[in-house]
């Protein structure tokens, strides 16, 4: 069953309204276009008929005026011969003539208004077409861009718990690894001058500190046997 039903409810139609209330858009906006495209061309083969028509009949029209052209010619033959009952003949000829030359022009007018119709509704249906066909794009590219987004988020997600844990696990075991094999393949070395320097500095430090409690223990006990 087509969403339209004549060519007056495509125009009139408010695809928006419509879209709105569809439960798939996508869908949807297709089948209206399909449909717009089948009425176009309905649209168009009916007005190529009713053209084809009128320039057949715009010759016949040509036809019969040329015929009453002719009998005009011999209705005035006639007279100059002094042949009043022939200029009367063609001169009832020439008005049969005349009468199908303006049934003609009638007819040729009507077709010609139809024409113009048809034209101005094909104008129309085009430009809904085309709203349509720009509704449908706009509906492509904001479900595609809804996908992508919805995959690039789907894969961060997947990235950042799985992906994210699974490598700083497998580079932590890597670096503990390669920390094992350094030590057994260069075991400690002896200590640089600098490291050796830096220890001696660290021993007078130590050396000094202790003599100082030791002379404050000496001092200490000195005063206790001066005192007693």
């Amino acid at each position: 069953m087509g969403i339209f039903t004549r060519f007056r409810d495509i125009v009139n139609s408010n695809i928006g309204a419509m879209l709105e209330k569809a439960e798939d858009p996508e869908k949807m906006i297709k089948m209206m276009i399909g449909e717009m495209e089948d009425t176009l061309i309905e649209l168009k083969s009916s007005c190529a008929r009713v053209i084809a028509n009128s320039k057949k009949l715009e010759r016949r029209k040509d036809g019969i005026a040329t015929q009453t052209k002719t009998w005009s010619d011999r209705a005035e033959l006639a007279v100059e011969k002094g042949r009043d009952d022939l200029a009367r003949e063609a001169l009832l000829e020439k008005r049969r003539f005349s009468e199908q030359v303006e049934l003609a022009e009638q007819e040729l007018q009507n077709l010609n208004e139809l024409i113009d119709q048809y034209k101005t509704d094909i104008a129309e249906l085009e430009n809904k077409l085309t709203g349509a066909r720009e509704k449908k794009r706009s509906l492509v590219e904001r479900h595609k861009h809804a996908n992508g987004k919805k995959r690039a988020q789907n894969g961060i997600r997947k990235y950042n718990s799985t992906d994210t844990l699974e490598r700083f696990d497998k580079l932590e075991t890597r670096i503990d690894q390669m920390e094992a094999e350094a030590d057994l393949i260069n075991p400690k070395t002896k200590p640089t001058l600098e490291e050796e320097f830096s220890q001696l500095a660290t021993d007078d430090e130590i050396e000094k500190e202790l003599a100082e409690l030791k002379q404050s223990k000496y001092d200490g006990t000195d005063n206790s046997e001066t005192s007693s």
